[in-house]
């Protein structure tokens, strides 16, 4: 879209030079097809360009991966084939969660080849699948403020709500660190859609770390990532206890690609899936997996869909909650 309000781009990466009217820019996917009033009532004037930035897009060490704001989708998704010097092959089985969270996005190679990682947590919309794997992992976001102000927040509580997070005027997200503890996880993944290759309605993804503790964080379904923690695995009951616990109604979302009602039932069947699945000794193939394209296994069964303009791997029509089933 043009934006025929825009007066300059601005090559720079100082919050010091930001002023009302401005937008950072980085892939710009979502800002140009969005246009001059992307971000309120008042046109933009103003692009603060990141592209001659230098980030490096990602870098490894031992304590973690550092993922620079400006890391597209296509830099993040060749990782896992190329682990630099050693550092974690074999050790971070959670590097699995990067390719589904990738093509979770659902979009064309032109658009992995511009989207950031930074812009969609920026964008910070429910279904969001940089926010899914980053708030997952653990992630803390470094954001800059004028002066050489710096600070970290979790991504758990960088994303506020649908299209709000926690940047103040100006400020400008650097990076996001995952800590290697939660690399070393091993990790279940589950996403559905009401249309095949559609947009997130439910992306759910289990953590279980060596001490045997299991971490639950429910994305898309949701407005702001909830995440559930728990020191030892959790019976069904358990966890739909804490599911309630957790997400009260008000805080499913609700839009065109999934109603809160069908949100919610989805979230307890996902979670529970992935409980049993991270109960069970690690290689064991789960019974069931719900989802869309990204199976274990090719031949793990899946139900039969009632409704032609469901997703075909899944009925997943409104099921009855929780407490009905009970």
């Amino acid at each position: 879209m043009d934006m025929n309000t825009i007066e300059a781009v601005v090559p720079t990466t100082d919050p010091a030079d930001w002023r009302d009217g401005d937008a950072w820019l980085a892939g710009g996917t979502v800002l140009f097809s969005y246009g001059s009033y992307a971000f309120g009532q008042h046109p933009l004037k103003r692009l603060l360009d990141l592209g001659s930035a230098g980030w490096p897009a990602v870098t490894v060490t031992g304590e973690g991966i550092e993922l620079a704001a400006t890391c597209t989708v296509a830099e993040l998704y060749a990782l896992p084939d190329d682990p630099g010097p050693g550092i974690y092959t074999g050790s971070w089985p959670a590097l699995s969660l990067i390719r589904p969270c990738c093509d979770s996005f659902v979009a064309s190679f032109k658009v992995w080849n511009m989207s950031t990682v930074g812009g969609n947590l920026c964008t910070s919309l429910p279904a969001g699948p940089m926010i899914s794997l980053c708030a997952a992992l653990d992630g803390r976001a470094t954001v800059l403020g004028p002066g050489g102000a710096s600070r970290t927040v979790p991504v758990t509580e960088f994303v506020t709500g649908d299209g709000r997070n926690a940047l103040a005027p100006g400020e400008l997200l650097r990076s996001v660190h995952l800590p290697a503890s939660a690399l070393a996880s091993r990790t279940a993944f589950r996403r559905l859609s009401l249309s095949n290759l559609g947009r997130s309605g439910v992306l759910l993804i289990g953590r279980l770390d060596a001490g045997g503790n299991l971490t639950l964080t429910v994305t898309a379904a949701t407005k702001r990532p909830i995440q559930l923690r728990f020191d030892a695995q959790p019976d069904a009951a358990a966890l739909a206890a804490a599911l309630d616990t957790a997400i009260p109604e008000a805080l499913y979302h609700d839009d065109i690609h999934g109603l809160p009602a069908w949100r919610r039932d989805m979230t307890y069947r996902l979670a529970e899936e992935i409980r049993a699945e991270l109960s069970a000794p690690a290689g064991d193939t789960p019974l069931h997996v719900s989802g869309d394209f990204w199976p274990p296994q090719a031949s793990i069964p899946r139900a039969p869909a009632r409704n032609a303009f469901v997703n075909p791997t899944l009925d997943a029509s409104p099921a009855a909650s929780p407490k009905e089933r009970a």
